[in-house]
């Protein structure tokens, strides 16, 4: 399990989600980002209390999360799960654990995994403008979502700062979300081949979620 340390002259991807659960669209994202920009790495980067969902509903605890992408990725070159947020603790905020990654030495390229949806979005994240300058943005499609329209950072203050350092890369449409496999995990229904193998293994051993088996 990665910390999230910094290697000489590493590009460093940075995949950040809730993962509850983890699914083979966040894998298929990850691996294909990894080879399109040549990354060394890609983090799966484990929220502990992701503020925009706080109270949406209840999550599955960090540390079950943690070991569910942890076992999904096991065996996986170049894919890592972080621990960074969860260590950290209270609310995870982008900005925070990017300053974390670049203060190490040696200091890592950074490059932030997003999907078109969240993209669109990134104004309303807390210091938008730190996440900008320390990472290239990577903007990935998802099924049914238009291409997201990146325009410039908006500065403390209200006046608006430079636009994003981005690239774009085209994954497959894997319409499958957490949300609809967490209903299917509660009903009993099968999520084989939706979910990697080793965490439906981690699901199982822990008895999450309610009707799992």
């Amino acid at each position: 399990m990665s910390e999230g340390g910094g290697r000489a002259g590493e590009r460093l991807g940075v995949l950040g989600g809730t993962f509850d659960p983890v699914h083979v669209g966040h894998l298929v994202a990850a691996l294909d980002v990894r080879n399109a920009l040549s990354l060394d790495r890609v983090l799966l980067m484990v929220a502990n209390v992701p503020w925009q969902k706080r109270g949406a509903r209840e999550l599955t605890p960090a540390g079950d999360r943690l070991a569910m992408v942890a076992a999904a990725v096991e065996g996986l070159d170049g894919v890592e799960a972080s621990a960074l947020e969860i260590e950290r603790g209270g609310d995870s905020y982008t900005a925070d654990t990017l300053e974390t990654l670049a203060a190490a030495r040696p200091s890592p390229e950074l490059f932030l995994v997003v999907g078109d949806d969240v993209a669109e979005e990134l104004h309303t994240w807390h210091r938008p403008e730190v996440v900008r300058d320390l990472a290239t943005l990577v903007v990935v499609n998802r099924p049914g979502v238009p291409p997201a329209r990146l325009g410039p950072v908006p500065r403390p203050g209200g006046r608006s700062g430079p636009g994003w350092r981005y690239e774009r890369v085209h994954i497959p449409a894997i319409g499958v979300s957490s949300t609809e496999l967490r209903q299917r995990l509660a009903t009993g229904r099968p999520v084989d081949f939706l979910i990697p193998e080793g965490a439906i293994r981690c699901i199982r051993e822990r008895r999450l979620y309610a009707g799992s088996r």
